[in-house]
């Protein structure tokens, strides 16, 4: 019974995260290495990463790609 708990639990968490056990890159926290993914992400199409305007910036979505 204990087995079956312990499995279950550990299910649940691993569903909470996101890709790689980090946050979700559609919204989750703007840490510095999300940031810099973000960036390097956008540079390699051509384009700059910038924040949307009236946002706070603590969310990776709060920033776009934007063409140069």
């Amino acid at each position: 019974m204990r087995l079956a708990l312990s499995i279950a639990l550990l299910t649940l968490c691993g569903a909470c995260t996101g890709p790689a056990g980090g946050p979700s890159p559609l919204g989750g926290v703007a840490s510095y290495d999300a940031l810099k993914n973000a960036r390097d992400a956008c540079a390699a199409k051509g384009g700059e990463l910038v924040q949307q305007t009236q946002s706070s910036g603590k969310r990776l979505s709060d920033y776009g790609c934007k063409r140069k």
